[in-house]
């Protein structure tokens, strides 16, 4: 955490970004901390010049929250990178002056909010996982899954070519992975955890073909307005975990980095409803 002392300023970029509640979490976990004069935003950015962005920003801000379709160019925009946002190519968060010693340091928080809340939501054992959807997210998601535990992971997207690179991933990080057509989605059912990374509307026909069957997986719908998803709506497993819980634990640790102290998560909790 660098700068000055009194408010400081941080920010999410992305687009859309109306519908963000990352402002009302962050904003909680300032104000539980003594620091209501902290402000934190949503600006709706593409992130097609990045840095220049970030060369126009004072010694105020803390930081940046990347969402899509930022998190890539976070990869580029950063001075340095931890391991994680180097291994998935994604960064989410960007601290401006930091223990790195880099002026803009980038970080991935997508994984630890993604294991953080299959833990609260008391998910088991993943060893068969299936990932929907092949961003920036779902290279998050494979590497949440392998941090896990999973020996399996079965990626279903529309392109077979986005699909590789994170199949990829997955085989990189030591599990067996095999990119499958998302005609074939369906068969994610058979899987411990089911992460599905796409869009609210995307999965509307996976979440047709699977009404009324029966599956044992715990579903992770990233897509958390409105909630409950489509898919989520109707999974036939024991466990939905939302995206806003993902959401959650992934600024949890934003905070910690670009603030420098432990949030109170029940503060934080309360700004969203959960």
């Amino acid at each position: 955490m660098g700068g000055p002392g009194g408010p400081r300023r941080a920010a999410v970029l992305g687009s859309p970004i109306g519908h963000s509640k990352s402002p009302a979490l962050h904003r909680a976990a300032y104000r539980a901390a003594g620091h209501p004069d902290w402000t934190y935003e949503a600006i709706e950015s593409r992130c097609d010049d990045l840095a220049g962005f970030i060369s126009g920003l004072d010694r105020t801000w803390l930081g940046l929250s990347l969402t899509m379709p930022c998190k890539e160019a976070g990869l580029a925009a950063a001075d340095w990178v931890d391991p994680v946002a180097s291994t998935t190519g994604a960064v989410n968060t960007l601290v401006l002056g930091d223990a790195s010693g880099a002026r803009v340091s980038g970080y991935n928080t997508d994984v630890d909010g993604i294991v953080a809340a299959l833990a609260e939501a008391e998910v088991g054992p993943t060893r068969h996982a299936a990932v929907l959807g092949a961003g920036a997210t779902a290279r998050s998601a494979v590497a949440a899954m392998a941090r896990r535990g999973a020996k399996r992971i079965d990626v279903y997207a529309r392109r077979a070519s986005a699909a590789e690179r994170v199949v990829s991933l997955a085989r990189d990080l030591g599990c067996d992975a095999l990119g499958r057509p998302w005609q074939e989605a369906g068969d994610c059912l058979a899987a411990d955890v089911v992460l599905s990374t796409v869009p609210a509307g995307a999965a509307a026909s996976l979440a047709s073909s699977i009404r009324g069957r029966d599956s044992g997986a715990a579903l992770l719908d990233v897509a958390y307005q409105p909630w409950p998803s489509a898919l989520s709506a109707v999974w036939p497993g024991p466990i939905t975990v939302s995206g806003l819980s993902m959401l959650l634990w992934q600024a949890v640790a934003q905070v910690r980095l670009m603030a420098g102290f432990d949030p109170d998560v029940a503060a934080m909790k309360a700004a969203v409803g959960l």
